[in-house]
Formats: structure tokens, sequence, C-alpha cells
């Protein structure tokens, strides 16, 4: 089985093709075109581009999805509930009403067909009895915004009208946009700190909390970190939260990371330092430096 580019390399394919402007939009336009090699006219809107490449085209792409899924009910509802929610198996499944027996199947096979990923809490609980469910992301944000915004929306889809859709995708854009940006994040943490190598990052979560981003350096120290996707400036509230956060998980991190889009308070600012560490929307620009050919990855079918 081929191996599947990781979402770092998935959005340097895809800013050395499309060649965004701003950091921003290349993230929220990755958010949906992201993993399909497809030429993306930047000057255009997403809702645009949205309509031309994706709703037009509906029935010849469903069909290449169908040939990955073999159009099974469950696999579908299970991907939609991934894509709306938390990406929490049991509360996917809670939403597509499948047992957890039946679902469990299905999952195994999306796995195995490289549509998601398991993810599993960095750490264990501190209270043993609380059992953590794993999350299930997507491996291409487009599958992602797929089962997000076009399947469970078909049926008016085929008949031409997009209101359904478009409608959705206006209402929870942002929230839709925040998974890419964390997940880029993880990849700015371990770019950005190099004197002390990160060997490992993911996210930590339990019944009472959960931590954007959590990590162990080479020379074990432990990263606690939350991301803000907002235009608003992150304040000092945001590190006193994280904080706290941190005590219900019963860790104790050596250093505290906040990135956010919309910048920092002057009160933040004056707070960073050896243990506090701010990383703005422009930081992210480390992620595409140095882009050539070689990043790209081909398109694997049709462009459209």
């Amino acid at each position: 089985m081929a191996k599947q580019p990781s979402l770092l390399e998935q959005f340097r394919s895809f800013c050395f093709q499309n060649k965004p402007q701003e950091l921003g939009g290349a993230i929220e336009y990755f958010s949906v075109f992201g993993g399909m090699s497809w030429s993306v006219d930047l000057s255009k809107s997403l809702e645009e581009l949205i309509e031309s490449k994706v709703l037009k085209n509906y029935t010849y792409i469903h069909g290449d999805i169908t040939k990955l899924t073999q159009s099974d009910k469950i696999s579908h509802s299970i991907l939609s509930a991934i894509a709306a929610g938390d990406g929490k198996v049991h509360s996917a499944l809670k939403r597509a009403r499948i047992s957890r027996v039946e679902g469990e199947g299905a999952i195994d096979k999306l796995c195995d067909k490289n549509l998601l990923k398991r993810e599993y809490s960095l750490e264990s609980p501190p209270i043993e009895d609380d059992k953590v469910d794993e999350r299930l992301n997507f491996n291409t944000p487009f599958m992602r915004f797929w089962f997000a915004f076009v399947s469970p929306y078909f049926k008016s889809i085929k008949d031409g009208d997009f209101k359904e859709t478009t409608e959705s995708f206006a209402n929870r854009k942002s929230d839709f946009y925040e998974l890419t940006f964390k997940k880029l994040s993880h990849e700015l943490i371990k770019k950005s700190l190099k004197d002390d190598p990160i060997v490992e990052i993911g996210s930590y979560w339990d019944r009472n909390t959960q931590i954007d981003i959590l990590a162990k350096t080479k020379s074990g120290k432990v990263v606690a970190g939350v991301c803000k996707y907002s235009n608003q400036k992150a304040k000092k509230s945001e590190l006193s939260k994280l904080q706290e956060q941190c005590r219900l998980a019963e860790l104790t991190p050596n250093i505290y990371v906040i990135v956010s889009k919309g910048g920092f308070s002057n009160e933040l600012k004056a707070l960073k330092g050896e243990d506090v560490k701010l990383f703005a929307l422009k930081n992210f620009k480390t992620l595409i430096e140095d882009l050539s050919e070689k990043d790209f990855i081909e398109c694997v079918g049709k462009k459209y």
C-alpha cells in the first residue's frame, strides 16, 4: 500500500501548486481542497470554487468516492458523523445511530482504505476508570469537506440545488477551518522548537478537559498548548485557562504555547519567555519555506 502523504506534505504541495499570497487564505482553501492536487484559482472566492469545482461535478466525484467506500451506507453515515462532530468514535457512532460492533468493522475498513486514521490521547487520564475514546481523523482535508458539506445534501445537489450546502458551509466554516489550523499548529511547534526537538506530539482529552497541543521534547520537557482560530487577539486569560486544563489532567508542563490567528494582547506578550511561547499566523510561513518541484504531489485520478 502506498504511503499516505502527511498533512504537512499535502499543505506544502498545495502551496507550491497554487501559490497563495497570504497564510490565512492558504489554510482556508487548503481545508477545502487539500489532498487532491487540483489546481485552484485563489483569486476566486471559496464559495465560487466550491460550486464550480465540486458541486457542479458532484456526479463524477461521487462516483470516484464510492469506489473507495463501495457505496456502503454505514460507512457514509460514519464519515459524515465524523466530519460534522468532534471525531470521537462514541459520539460519531451515536450521531450516525450505528452500533459499536457494526461501526468498528466499518471504521477498520475505512482506515485500511486510507480514508481515516485513528488518533489517541497522548496521555492516559489521571483517573484509571475514565476510559478515553480515540478520535478519527480524515487523511485528506477534501474528504472531510465532502462528508461535512456535500454528502449529507446529495439529493438537492443532484437536482442542481446548492442552497443547503452553501448555507451549511457559511454557518460552520470557521469551526471547520479550526481543525486544520490545529493540525498545522502541531507541525509549526515541531519545526519551531529546534534546540530541544519534539519527539512526540498530539492532543490530550478525557471526560473533564482537553488540551489542543501536548508534546514531549528530547530532554523530557512537557509542552502544552492551545490554538485560537479567531480574528480576536488572544488574552492572558487563554494562558490561565490552559494552565487550569493542565491541572485537571494532572500535567505539569515546562513550556506553555499559544498559537493565535489574531495575534496577542500586550498583557500576554509581556509574559512571553522561555516557558511561555507565542506563535501568530505569520509564523506558519516556516512550514512552506524552500518549496520546490519535489514538494508537489501528483494528482491521482481526475483533476475536475
